[in-house]
């Protein structure tokens, strides 16, 4: 799985257009928000920067190079290959996705630190730690999932824009207005509650056996995912 892992972490800094959809993109819009904080804070707090940083980051750059990633490696019959090898299934997926899903978290801490550094502390880090942890997860299966309908590294870019886009727009919805109307709507689409999880976490004021609860909606999105990747999810291309 390491060496799988290492090879594809060349790949991610060779390729440009990974690179700056992972890497650049999301930085940029971060950068920006957490710039603006203080008119961003007044719409929807400081929680709601911190859940459209999250999700920048992991929509842009772990969903979408998710998806890339596998539909490129796919027809390149590369998928294939590994498969002839000693490597599991899970250890072949694990070695593609770790690179990605560690430059992901290492982003998100990062601008979070930063963010931290200009606004104070969040409420509860334990607490966003799971969020965070929970947020990247889900978006990690719908790509695996997304990747099942995807035939092309080109054709990645339209599929990948309901869910990349969507979810962003979710969390800018939840944090600017907040659950008290159409609670249960905004709670099971995909990134609301991680949302609310996350604004719970950074601002406080919520139990925390109240703001648990709020993980069973985005794990819950994990299993559709996983469900729908193993439905659709193939290791050839379609003929």
């Amino acid at each position: 799985m390491l060496t799988i892992a290492f090879s594809e972490l060349v790949q991610i800094f060779r390729n440009r257009l990974v690179l700056v959809t992972s890497l650049v993109i999301p930085v940029a819009v971060s950068a920006f928000f957490v710039s603006r904080h203080e008119v961003f804070a007044e719409l929807g707090g400081l929680g709601y920067i911190a859940a459209v940083v999250v999700f920048t980051v992991a929509a842009f750059g772990l969903y979408t190079t998710t998806v890339t990633t596998l539909a490129s490696r796919r027809q390149n019959l590369f998928l294939k290959r590994l498969r002839s090898t000693a490597a599991s299934d899970a250890g072949i997926l694990s070695g593609l996705l770790l690179p990605i899903t560690v430059i992901t978290l290492v982003q998100v801490t990062a601008i979070l630190a930063v963010f931290a550094g200009v606004t104070g502390t969040p409420a509860n880090v334990p607490l966003l730690v799971a969020a965070v942890a929970a947020t990247v997860v889900m978006m990690l299966g719908l790509g695996l999932a997304t990747a099942g309908l995807t035939n092309s590294p080109e054709h990645a870019q339209v599929t990948t824009l309901p869910i990349s886009i969507g979810t962003i727009a979710v969390a800018s919805w939840v944090g600017l207005t907040g659950t008290e109307e159409l609670t249960l709507l905004k709670r099971l689409l995909p990134g609301g509650a991680a949302t609310e999880l996350v604004g719970n976490a950074w601002d406080g004021g919520v139990a925390v056996p109240d703001s648990l609860v709020l993980l069973a909606p985005t794990l819950g999105w994990v299993v559709v995912a996983v469900a729908l990747a193993s439905r659709f999810f193939r290791w050839e291309p379609r003929r």
